[in-house]
């Protein structure tokens, strides 16, 4: 998208916030926003409309892994009053409810395959030859951490599915092969820097991620890339095996479309203010225009799982989510 499309965008996002309620006219303080790495680009525009429209609230965003930051709030128990993430199950299996008592579901995304115009084999690969070259020992790829980071884990899901799909039996094993340990990163954005820096050729990442940083990329198809939810029963066929909430333990994780989740902590220092914040986020015009003008498909209308969850919503997020069908 061209930059002065993207500013239209920003604009009328902008407009959408300034028509918020004025029961939020008077808002201070700092806000603590936890997000998904995959999130920084549109939460970094959506922070500044927020702070044009509220001058004295000053919000501090804290991008990484999912699981990772999800972990800083229950093991070490670091303050945060949002925490947006890019598999919503990380909040229902570590949040709720000891930490919060909804989770609303209001993006999806996709797996895709970046590179530069610099890296090995750059004007050949495409959806079929992939996994081939990416098997070739001079070429360097990696993924992020599946033990911190919602994409590492759907990054090895996705090649699994890609040997299940094709029927290429050890395809997994042999592209695994060619990834040393060094190449896993512990945030999928890490990634990024290190293509652009000519020292990776190939990463995996979400679609919307490669779109936000100019990337090339090739795309999956639908039983591959986890976007399409008609898709789930084919995607649960894989399982990658990630560190637990104690030192030794051990979870099995099954592939699900991907789809992401944002909730306010219960212990959210400041609430008017986070949930000034849910309000612009979740509204059509507002934060969910940038996610869609930034290569992430928004879910509209966004949806929490049961009606308990919806009850447990601030009074003004109740229109604008509902339960799911």
């Amino acid at each position: 998208m061209c930059s002065f499309s993207l500013k239209m965008f920003l604009f009328v996002a902008l407009l959408g916030l300034c028509a918020g309620s004025p029961a939020f006219a008077e808002l201070s303080g700092k806000l603590v926003i936890f997000h998904a790495g995959s999130l920084s680009v549109p939460f970094a525009d959506m922070e500044k409309a927020f702070e044009a429209k509220y001058p004295k609230v000053d919000v501090q965003r804290e991008s990484g892994g999912s699981t990772k930051l999800a972990r800083m709030i229950t093991e070490i128990g670091k303050p945060a009053d949002i925490m947006a993430s890019a598999d919503y199950e990380v909040i229902d299996k570590m949040l709720v409810p000891e930490f919060a008592k909804w989770n609303a579901r209001f993006a999806t995304n996709q797996i895709v395959l970046c590179y530069t115009p610099s890296s090995k084999y750059a004007s050949e690969i495409n959806d079929t030859n992939w996994a081939e070259i990416l098997q070739r020992p001079d070429v360097v790829w990696g993924h992020s951490d599946p033990n911190l980071d919602p994409c590492g884990y759907r990054s090895l899901m996705a090649i699994q599915l890609a040997e299940k799909f094709s029927g290429q039996v050890g395809l997994y094993d042999k592209v695994l092969a060619n990834r040393p340990e060094k190449n896993v990163r512990p945030k999928s954005v890490e990634l990024i820097s290190m293509m652009e820096s000519g020292n990776m050729d190939y990463a995996f990442e979400y679609m919307s991620v490669a779109v936000q940083h100019g990337l090339k990329y090739v795309t999956f198809d639908d039983h591959i890339n986890m976007g399409n939810y008609a898709m789930d029963p084919f995607y649960k066929t894989a399982v990658v095996k990630v560190t637990g909430k104690k030192p030794g333990e051990f979870v099995e994780l099954k592939g699900s479309s991907i789809t992401y989740g944002v909730t306010m902590l219960d212990g959210a220092a400041n609430p008017e203010a986070a949930e000034a914040f849910l309000a612009y986020l979740l509204d059509e015009k507002g934060g969910l225009a940038i996610l869609k003008a930034q290569g992430q498909p928004p879910l509209v209308p966004v949806n929490v799982a049961t009606q308990e969850m919806h009850a447990a919503l601030p009074a003004s997020l109740g229109a604008l989510v509902k339960v799911a069908e």
